[in-house]
């Protein structure tokens, strides 16, 4: 392998995945509580490099690691009492079928045939003794999260926080799962709005400005990698020909 080509071919890698990255921010724009994603790519010093195993000596060590940012997006007005939003710190806890507690920021509820508060996605909203029943009456939630039903207190929502969110692992559901070894805490500094919907707190605008620039970079190398072929081509047909 030519180590200009090989140079070249692999930084093309790392922004085939940001491409894929900044299409998925933007395919979940709309999406209450989405978090938007950034990839981080850089070269590998020549220490670090030694602990990569590598095919080749001319091989240039890339690292490239996906980070969701967790900043909070602006609030929607809904009207509907089933839409929360949380304002400050902390995830709405939510039960899986199977039993996994997932965290997430969307809000946006309904009430299941049982008569449970379910997300999008079919997971039931949690309090600290369990998933919450509201059955059928009307419904009231106040900002510290005590949830009413015609004026009767039936649950407290359960808001937790994490100390290090870059642990948390994002499913394709824009929810998050918690690491066994991961200890969650009651979360601080938050209030619950009824009638809102946090947005998702991507920028469309810096998406594809950040698309359309990983784009002519991808396609600065592709050429690069044109041109060195274009000349090996001509030093194979050329170079030691007899005249």
């Amino acid at each position: 392998m030519i180590k200009g080509l090989y140079k070249s071919a692999s930084a093309m890698i790392p922004r085939i995945k940001k491409q894929e990255i900044i299409a998925n921010n933007l395919a979940n724009a709309s999406s209450p509580g989405f978090k938007r994603d950034t990839v981080f790519t850089r070269e590998l010093s020549r220490a670090q490099a030694r602990h990569i195993p590598r095919q080749t000596d001319w091989q240039t060590p890339m690292i490239d690691q996906v980070y969701t940012t967790f900043e909070q997006g602006n609030f929607d007005r809904t009207g509907n009492m089933l839409d929360l939003a949380l304002e400050g710190n902390g995830f709405f806890v939510f039960q899986t079928e199977k039993g996994e507690n997932v965290l997430s920021r969307s809000g946006n509820l309904s009430v299941s045939s049982d008569g449970y508060l379910v997300n999008s996605n079919g997971n039931r909203l949690m309090s600290d003794s369990g998933p919450i029943n509201v059955g059928g009456g009307e419904l009231s939630v106040s900002e510290s999260g005590q949830v009413q039903v015609d004026q009767a207190d039936v649950a407290a929502i359960q808001v937790v926080d994490i100390e290090d969110k870059t642990v948390l692992q994002k499913t394709g559901t824009g929810e998050f799962r918690i690491p066994d070894e991961v200890e969650i805490t009651q979360a601080v500094e938050y209030r619950i709005r009824q009638g809102y919907l946090e947005s998702s707190n991507v920028d469309v605008v810096k998406e594809m400005v950040d698309m359309i620039i990983s784009y002519r970079n991808f396609e600065a190398d592709a050429k690069s990698v044109q041109a060195q072929d274009e000349s090996l081509e001509k030093l194979i047909n050329n170079v030691g020909r007899v005249r």
